[in-house]
Order: C-alpha cells, then structure tokens, then sequence
C-alpha cells in the first residue's frame, strides 16, 4: 500500500513549495534528497516542529533573496535545516562542522 504524502509538505505553497515535475518532488543531486528526508524525519519523530522548520524555511529564503545569493532551493532547505537543528539542540555547530569536513574529505561517503 502506497504511503500518503504528508499534507504538511504536499500543501506548501508560494516561495516555500518543493521543486515538483508532474507532481513529484525533484531532486537534482542525492544530498538534496537526503537533506529534504532528514527534516521531515526529524519532524514526523517529533524531534522539532514543523512549524518552527517552516518559519525558519521562509526567513531563509527571504533572508538569501535579501543578500542577492543565486543559491537553489535546497541550499536554502540546507541552511534552514541546520538553523533549526542548532536551535533545538539536536547537535552542535562544531558536530556539523565535523559531519560535513567528514564528506569532504572522503572519510565518510554518500552511501552512509
């Protein structure tokens, strides 16, 4: 049985609405996806809110479109992520920093 979309991400809409082709969501490279995953995830356990992600989405963009930065969509999901799992508590900036020089570095891949 097919898993019904969550209306929360089905429904957003405007400047906040996912890149979608023929109703799909659209994700150019794998981090895009995993990044989208991990928020939803973190919200479907409960560990933030939804709300607080969303609000957190819109200020990022308004905040990148203010700053003139070409960045995609998803670099702005990236930063909104990240601001949120700062403020929660959920990790620390020197755990992301060290997750992320991790990738880059080859020490960890993609497929974990």
């Amino acid at each position: 049985m097919a898993r019904r979309p969550d209306p929360r991400i089905a429904y957003m809409d405007g400047e906040i609405a996912a890149p979608r082709k023929n109703g799909e969501l659209v994700f150019e490279a794998p981090w895009e996806g995993r990044v989208f995953g991990m928020a939803v995830a973190l919200c479907d356990q409960q560990a933030c809110d939804w709300e607080s992600f969303r609000a957190q989405l819109i200020a990022e963009i308004a905040a990148a479109e203010k700053r003139g930065e070409a960045s995609g969509y998803y670099e702005r999901w990236l930063r909104a992520f990240e601001s949120l799992v700062l403020a929660e508590g959920i990790l620390s900036a020197e755990e992301i920093e060290t997750r992320v020089e991790a990738y880059q570095t080859g020490e960890r891949d993609e497929d974990e």
